[in-house]
């Protein structure tokens, strides 16, 4: 599928996934050559996903250099109901916070709290926007 058609049960159903799982994995290629994944938290809006980013991640630079990365949700107990996402990624230092993001904020604030932490410190340790534009989904 190189498009997601929201009209599609599949399409549907990823949707409602990108709004509501919790956590994705993000592979970026380091400089190398070799593959990187982390789990992250992560944001679909407007056709992107979109990732606030620890100050020392080294996807950071690892997208400034190749911009090439891959999107996954995490599967069901038999690898059904996958979500791979190939796409183009970008840094946005003119994004804002993550508590300036109500959406995220929202998501998220259950967990921030769970650790302890404050939306202040998270703003100040994951300042790093990163974007990701979808070009190829393959689903199931």
């Amino acid at each position: 599928m190189k498009a997601l058609d929201p009209s599609t049960p599949a399409g549907a159903r990823i949707l409602d996934r990108l709004e509501h799982d919790l956590t994705g994995w993000l592979t970026t290629v380091n400089p190398d050559g070799q593959p990187q994944s982390s789990v992250i938290w992560f944001k679909w809006a407007d056709g992107e996903i979109k990732v606030f980013s620890h100050r020392r991640a080294a996807r950071n630079g690892n997208i400034e250099a190749n911009p090439r990365v891959s999107f996954n949700l995490d599967t069901e107990d038999h690898g059904d109901a996958y979500v791979t996402i190939e796409g183009e990624a970008r840094i946005d230092p003119d994004a804002g916070p993550a508590s300036a993001d109500p959406v995220f904020a929202a998501k998220y604030a259950a967990m921030i709290a769970s650790y302890g932490w404050e939306p202040a410190w998270y703003d100040t340790e994951y300042p790093y926007v990163i974007r990701i534009t979808p070009t190829r989904w393959r689903v199931a």
